[in-house]
């Protein structure tokens, strides 16, 4: 028996803040729901991504020790153990709440399409601070929102519990709720609402990234080889793409010509696209510091989608997507990090030697 003991307190202004909000905000669904912001999407179909993913709470826990230490290797099949965690902070995550925060940072609109639950005020308030777009977030009242608590230890070990919460009735959500969408990315988000949101793309003649990430282990083989017959793109890291050759017994050239581009990331190896029987080497962008990798994945799809937004050739779209790794993981957080236009153009000069204009077309 695994015994893990989290506690945690919800101040009361926020609560208060959050019954003021949704006062305003609610509309009857059946479970109960809302969809927020008022504004609708008449957005550039040139411009305007739809980002069908997870918005989740991460909460971050430091053991100042090691595991190892207090584990004893033959009573692992009986383990009760309990860590005193000093340190503790609470970051905003999930896929599609952090591919907007980047697309946002690169001057592009991407839309979250996500369910998320009745604990959402302190997620809203950022993201309207910061300019995420809510159009396409569903509140489920009866749900909280998915939440992931990870504790580190000085080793860089982590032990993870993961509450889906609201994201497990992300199907709730259609692709035919967004109007003037260009392109569109199923990233890790509920099973169901993964398997619906590609269908539905794929029917709706929108060309889309499949992402599965960590909701890779949900899916059999047939369901991946349907994956990559509705997808335009896909994109995996190496230990992803090692899975999924196993799962669906398909090569990488089988595979890669299903698809306009498969991208597979190596770290800080860098990144390879397949694309019409090329391969092109993507290098790594080189980091100031190693902070913190959670997220870059993330960051590194939002610059995928800014050049595929922009017409832009992979060389380049791979080094954007390559440069925005690198910057995430020199900052703490998925959503902390920042940049101007003129920072990220000098830093992409000084990356790879070649001059780059954001947002050029």
């Amino acid at each position: 028996m695994v015994s893990v003991w989290v506690s945690g307190v919800v101040s009361a202004p926020g609560r208060r803040r959050y019954e003021k909000w949704s006062a305003h905000r609610r509309v009857s669904y059946n479970p109960p729901a809302k969809n927020l912001g008022s504004r609708t999407m008449t957005t550039d179909s040139t411009k305007a991504a739809l980002i069908c993913g997870s918005v989740a709470f991460d909460t971050i826990m430091v053991f100042q020790d090691r595991f190892k230490n207090h584990i004893l290797p033959d009573k692992i099949h009986m383990l009760n153990v309990s860590f005193l965690v000093p340190q503790m902070r609470r970051e905003f995550g999930g896929c599609a709440g952090n591919i907007a925060y980047n697309l946002m940072l690169l001057g592009d609109r991407g839309y979250p399409m996500a369910t998320v639950g009745h604990d959402f005020a302190m997620y809203c308030d950022w993201m309207r601070k910061v300019g995420v777009a809510l159009d396409h977030v569903r509140v489920v009242d009866s749900e909280l929102t998915a939440q992931a608590f990870i504790t580190t230890d000085l080793d860089d070990n982590q032990i993870t519990a993961f509450h889906p919460g609201a994201m497990q009735l992300s199907h709730l959500n259609q692709v035919s709720d967004a109007r003037d969408v260009a392109i569109g990315i199923v990233a890790p988000d509920g099973r169901d609402g993964m398997l619906q949101h590609a269908a539905q793309f794929a029917a709706a003649g929108i060309p889309f990234i499949f992402d599965p990430g960590q909701g890779l282990p949900m899916f059999s083989g047939d369901d991946l080889r349907a994956f990559i017959g509705q997808a335009t793109w896909a994109a995996f890291n190496d230990y992803e793409w090692q899975l999924v050759q196993e799962k669906t017994r398909l090569s990488v050239e089988q595979i890669a010509t299903h698809l306009d581009a498969l991208i597979v990331t190596k770290g800080a190896e860098g990144s390879i696209i397949y694309a019409k029987g090329r391969q092109i080497i993507i290098p790594c962008a080189k980091a100031t510091a190693i902070v913190d990798p959670t997220g870059c994945g993330d960051a590194y799809r939002a610059g995928l989608i800014h050049g595929l937004l922009h017409g832009l050739d992979w060389e380049t779209t791979g080094r954007i997507a390559s440069l925005m790794g690198t910057i995430k993981i020199e900052s703490r957080g998925t959503q902390n990090h920042t940049f101007t236009t003129t920072q990220f153009e000098q830093r992409y000069q000084a990356a790879f030697g070649r001059a780059l204009t954001l947002n050029a077309r």
